[in-house]
């Protein structure tokens, strides 16, 4: 349930910079949402289906792009990704050393919107 504030902020943002634009039809919208985020794809494009009704956004298809969660070695600095489903207490590949600051995994955002 926690996807229909997130669909909220989204689908407001995009009618604020479509009004601001004169654009009457958003097409799509691509957004990059990280690993981290228990955010539902699905669940995502079923509440903007139903909260874009009447809207320039009417009908717009969501691009989602997974990124995936990059964390820095608090020992080496090195960056590396891991698969946060997978592993429980990540160990830097370069040192082994565990521990470290999160660079990337738990944003999400619009990058950008189609239109017509």
């Amino acid at each position: 349930m926690h996807e229909l504030p997130v669909t909220e902020s989204i689908l407001s943002i995009v009618l604020k910079h479509a009004a601001a634009n004169q654009v009457h039809n958003v097409v799509s919208i691509s957004l990059r949402v990280g690993e981290m985020s228990d955010l539902e794809d699905e669940w995502i494009q079923r509440y903007f289906d139903y909260l874009s009704k009447g809207t320039a956004a009417e009908g717009a298809k969501l691009k989602i792009e997974r990124v995936p969660v990059t964390i820095q070695c608090s020992s080496c600095q090195a960056a590396y990704t891991i698969k946060i489903r997978e592993v429980k207490d990540p160990k830097c590949p370069h040192c082994g050393a565990t521990g470290g600051k999160l660079l990337a995994g738990r944003e999400y955002y619009i990058k950008d919107m189609e239109v017509r």
